[in-house]
């Protein structure tokens, strides 16, 4: 297996840049320490399972941390099956090739403390339980869904499959509290299984459901996340016109679960003063 700096280019037939055909994960790091970093190891297990595409050694994973600075920086790891095969069929035996790059990285405070505007999608996910979980290469979907909506104020766009249930905003999870209970998309269908959710699934009593838009409407908070920009809450819900379906005042409810997210990531738990 290749591993190299992303700077060194790409092969003009390797199979992430013609097919997709890969992994990536974007892990946040803290003065040279990953965050979440078995959860990101064990995400990137199970797409290369899911693949076929053999397991890279974690140590080799580990190395560009030695390179990482002081402060908060990005590594982003690519991981596809390499070149070679006649078309689709894949080669037998793959030879992977790892990719990686280092990135200084700044969150976005004001979203943590004053919320966002998020609205719904048009696009609809495909559904392909195979690909569910897994954090391939193939992220067409949600580029032609980020690229609904210009307008500075939109923080995100929440997307559901095919079928209407509610899976994940473009880049982050999807939370709720509902009769007072913590909730969060099934996500056995499609869509990405973060590390920042798997981390609060493992801390704390949050039920995957199959919900449909119109359940948002009658929460009693809203949050997205991920393992980068850690957990925002929403403060208005738009739909795909941009005409605001539901509002919240953010609370002590928004704040506990947002404490929780903040105290894996390192970041401020206390945002409300």
């Amino acid at each position: 297996m290749t591993a190299e700096a992303a700077e060194d280019g790409w092969p003009f037939e390797d199979r992430g840049v013609a097919y997709g055909d890969g992994l990536f994960e974007t892990v946040l790091v803290r003065d040279g320490r990953p965050l979440l970093w078995e959860e990101h190891l064990a995400r990137l297990a199970r797409g290369c399972r899911g693949l076929g595409i053999p397991r890279p050694d974690p140590a080799r994973l580990a190395r560009p941390l030695a390179e990482a600075p002081e402060g908060l920086s990005v590594l982003k790891l690519m991981l596809t099956r390499g070149s070679g095969g006649r078309g689709y069929a894949p080669p037998d035996p793959p030879e992977p090739r790892l990719r990686w790059r280092l990135a200084p990285f700044m969150p976005s405070p004001p979203r943590w403390r004053q919320g966002v505007r998020v609205r719904h999608c048009r696009l609809r996910l495909g559904i392909q339980p195979a690909l569910a979980g897994i954090k391939h290469l193939n992220r067409l979907e949600n580029v032609l869904a980020r690229a609904e909506w210009a307008d500075a104020d939109t923080a995100e766009g929440l997307l559901c499959d095919s079928e209407g249930r509610l899976v994940e905003a473009t880049c982050m999870n999807l939370f709720w509290q509902r009769n007072g209970l913590l909730e969060t998309p099934r996500l056995d269908r499609c869509g990405v299984a973060g590390t920042l959710r798997a981390a609060l699934l493992e801390r704390l009593p949050i039920r995957e459901v199959d919900a449909f838009p119109e359940a948002l409407e009658r929460v009693e908070a809203l949050w997205l996340g991920n393992s980068l920009q850690g957990l925002w809450p929403v403060v208005r819900l738009d739909d795909a016109r941009g005409r605001a379906l539901q509002r919240w005042t953010l609370g002590q409810d928004h704040r506990r679960l947002q404490a929780e997210a903040h105290d894996v990531l390192g970041y401020p738990t206390r945002l409300d003063d």
